[in-house]
């Protein structure tokens, strides 16, 4: 017995031991990652920037030390990184050029157009722009034909085949599992609902879907006809083609590509622009080294032109930690306004909306901004429905071409899960009530039709709401706002001839306008909300949160879909947003 205890005695302290030796080693190495990509990146003389066009783009995006301790492949960033690192880029003098090296790319096209603008404008510095890749997307290569030089492997691919656009519609699967949406709409082109009602696209929503998928393209191929000086008709009968399965040689021979290099090949290539030895290293920086190289010097002027980034569902998806939280963001905004430094803000806006109620709260805190400050809105992806809500009482409102905007338009949904409760389920369901209405929603039964009439009616002022806000913010009569809205989606190349954008352009524009029209002409920009720190992200990054980031990088386009079915009973019952499933490829 005693050497059994003697035994169990050694193992359980040996354990013990080894668990706190684990541990130490566990918090030495994340100290170590912490300082690594903490630390100032110096950069050597004849660098170049490697820009990996793979994995998913989004709006603003924190590295995570966690990710690289679990050995995960960092494959998301943040297009304001992508952005800054391009114009580190182009005032460093040890960068001799850019390296775009494409891959699987998931981006929005008005992101893309943003990079793209951005590599146009760094061509001007004179350093080199090169494009490598094995299979380039499409949308890959609307970004590399701004290079000065494409390159494809001798045995790689070129995707070049136009844009399609679909949705995915969930009736007949509700209705198997019994569930029945109750709609309530106004707004002819109002297709958000169509996924709960309909088994394909009505008329009017194939109608405006066409509408804006032809103006992306058309800008596509703008940009790509003037950049590879082929004509447009060409390159829609290269598109027609479906270049996607030509072989390497084709796109050399029609001009989508210069040459034709294997990945040594292209290496040697860039030592030479650089100036270096075939047999020495050659320098570069990835885009996680380029967030940590040090800013030009900033101006000593106190003036301030803040840029606040708004994106993600509004209140619909905060429950979830992710999205705008009305109430986050009105408090953010009265401290802007309060703020005797800031002089204007950019309120940069991706989002696709939401909470009608929501909406109407940030709206609120923006007029008040604006009545004190200049607002310049800069539209990113996505600012629709609730997103054009709280974009129109902006001062000014840029947009990139590619931007979907508009989709003015209310909706609201109650789910009747009567036969899937009943039916299938076995359930029952008995109470009182003190009043004709008091179980209003219950999603156990159907609405009668004085419940329904209510409801559109609530929906019907929310519509006259919004359009009111939008007249008033255009400076436009209501009528007018009444007959560009139904709840129909534009590019922003379209809005511009509405009169619902200003201007077209990205970040950098809506900066240089906000100057202007605050008369500052020395100033220092600074973005809120301010990013978390790993400690902070460490206390944040639960179990719900890890998963959904991972579900999202899985799902893509489809993922807010799905997040707003799951969470259906607890979002606002006025909904003001654009299709949120469509998938543009």
């Amino acid at each position: 017995m005693k050497e059994f205890l003697r035994s169990t005695l050694a193992t359980i302290t040996g354990i013990a031991i080894c668990g706190f030796v684990l541990a130490f080693i566990g918090i030495i190495t994340l100290a170590g990652i912490m300082a690594t990509s903490s630390s100032e990146t110096v950069v050597r003389s004849n660098s170049v920037f490697v820009l990996d066009l793979e994995g998913v783009v989004t709006e603003r995006y924190l590295s995570s030390p966690i990710d690289q301790f679990l050995g995960e492949q960092m494959s998301t960033h943040g297009l304001d990184d992508i952005l800054a690192s391009i114009r580190k880029a182009e005032t460093n003098s040890n960068i001799k050029g850019i390296y775009l090296n494409a891959g699987i790319l998931d981006c929005s096209y008005a992101s893309l157009q943003e990079i793209r603008n951005a590599l146009v404008n760094f061509k001007k510095s004179g350093k080199f722009l090169i494009a490598y890749s094995d299979a380039y997307t499409q949308g890959g290569y609307y970004i590399a034909s701004a290079a000065d030089k494409i390159i494809v492997n001798p045995a790689g691919s070129l995707s070049w085949h136009g844009l399609a656009a679909e949705s995915m519609f969930y009736k007949d699967l509700l209705e198997k599992l019994g569930i029945k949406m109750q709609v309530f709409r106004v707004g002819t082109y109002k297709s958000a609902v169509e996924p709960f009602v309909c088994t394909e696209m009505s008329p009017a929503n194939r109608e405006q879907t066409q509408a804006f998928v032809n103006s992306i393209w058309q800008g596509i191929v703008a940009d790509v006809a003037e950049s590879r000086h082929i004509s447009a008709d060409t390159l829609n009968s290269l598109a027609d083609r479906n270049m996607d399965f030509q072989p390497a040689e084709t796109y050399a021979a029609t001009g989508l590509a210069d040459t034709l290099m294997y990945k040594d090949e292209v290496l040697a290539y860039l030592k030479s622009l650089t100036g270096m030895e075939n047999t020495d290293n050659l320098r570069t920086l990835s885009l996680d080294e380029m967030a940590n190289v040090p800013d030009s010097p900033k101006s000593k002027s106190k003036n301030v032109i803040a840029i606040y980034y708004a994106f993600g569902e509004i209140d619909n998806a905060a429950s979830y930690d992710e999205g705008i939280n009305s109430e986050k963001m009105a408090k953010d905004l009265r401290e802007l306004r309060k703020d005797e430094r800031i002089k204007a803000v950019v309120l940069r806006v991706n989002s696709p909306g939401g909470s009608a109620y929501g909406s109407e709260q940030i709206w609120r805190e923006v007029s008040l901004l604006n009545a004190e400050k200049p607002v310049v809105v800069s539209m990113g992806d996505y600012a629709a429905s609730g997103g054009y809500y709280i974009s129109c009482a902006a001062s000014r409102i840029v947009a990139e071409p590619a931007t979907l905007t508009g989709s003015i338009g209310i909706f609201g949904l109650v789910p009747d899960a009567s036969r899937l409760l009943k039916d299938k389920l076995g359930l029952r369901f008995d109470g009182v009530k003190t009043n004709r209405l008091a179980d209003l929603g219950n999603i156990g039964r159907p609405m009668n039709e004085e419940e329904g009439a209510l409801m559109q009616n609530m929906v019907n002022n929310g519509y006259e709401l919004f359009t009111k806000r939008c007249a008033e913010g255009r400076g436009m009569p209501a009528d007018s706002i009444k007959k560009i809205a139904e709840g129909r989606v534009w590019t922003g190349e379209m809005a511009k001839e509405l009169n619902l954008v200003d201007d077209l352009g990205g970040m950098d524009t809506a900066i240089e306008i906000a100057a202007e029209m605050s008369g500052t002409t020395d100033f220092n920009t600074v973005s809120y909300p301010e990013k978390e720190n790993f400690l902070t992200y460490l206390m944040n990054t639960g179990t719900d949160r890890y998963i959904n980031g991972k579900l999202q990088s899985a799902f893509g386009e489809f993922y807010n879909g799905a997040q707003l079915l799951k969470h259906i009973d607890k979002a606002d019952r006025l909904q003001a947003r654009m299709p949120f499933d469509l998938h543009i490829r």
